[in-house]
């Protein structure tokens, strides 16, 4: 009996170290993954699967993919700041700047894993919500053209953006809901 308990206890382990190879985005054998995301998966994202499978990428390149899409989202997000005044040009390059700023983080984890996370029981109202109001405030620049709106929808944005980010970070989001409620909670 102890024999199995412990050939049980060796099998969990190595899955455990493949699953942390993967998470840090070290290679594994293709064998092991298998079993690894047939265990740890069993959602199935048929399209991202595939695209999955056609990307691979080295290190390097990874590292690279994530520089440059980090830098160019961070680039428009600070020139939005330039054309602040002007909310719908402000709005278009705020939002772009978020996309490409999430989009990055997919190549150091891959897309499929990026999208695991952001549908996360944790993250999937907050994720719902900056989709959201990315789109709101695309919609308000690009189509009502009311600078308002579109500053409202920016601001909204911004919130879920903090909010989203929030939930990577352990017991963040408990943090800043008690101070804000320390905050606001006072008797007149």
């Amino acid at each position: 009996m102890d024999k199995i308990s412990e050939a049980f206890d060796k099998m969990k382990n190595h899955q455990a170290v493949e699953r942390m190879k993967m998470l840090v985005g070290m290679e594994v054998d293709d064998e092991e993954s298998a079993a690894v995301n047939s265990t740890a998966d069993e959602s199935s994202f048929g399209f991202i699967d595939d695209f999955n499978r056609n990307c691979t990428l080295s290190t390097k390149q990874r590292i690279e993919g994530f520089a440059i899409c980090f830098v160019a989202g961070l680039t428009c997000t600070f020139l939005s700041m330039l054309v602040f005044f002007n909310p719908i040009k402000f709005g278009i390059a705020f939002t772009l700047g978020n996309l490409l700023a999430i989009g990055s983080t997919a190549f150091l984890i891959g897309p499929k894993r990026q999208v695991a996370m952001m549908l996360d029981p944790v993250r999937i109202y907050a994720t719902a919500l900056y989709l959201a109001s990315m789109i709101i405030a695309l919609f308000c620049a690009l189509y009502v053209h009311n600078k308002l709106l579109t500053l409202l929808a920016i601001s909204l944005e911004f919130g879920a953006l903090t909010w989203y980010s929030l939930s990577y970070i352990p017991f963040a989001r408990s943090m800043v809901s008690r101070v804000l409620v320390s905050c606001f909670d006072t008797e007149f």
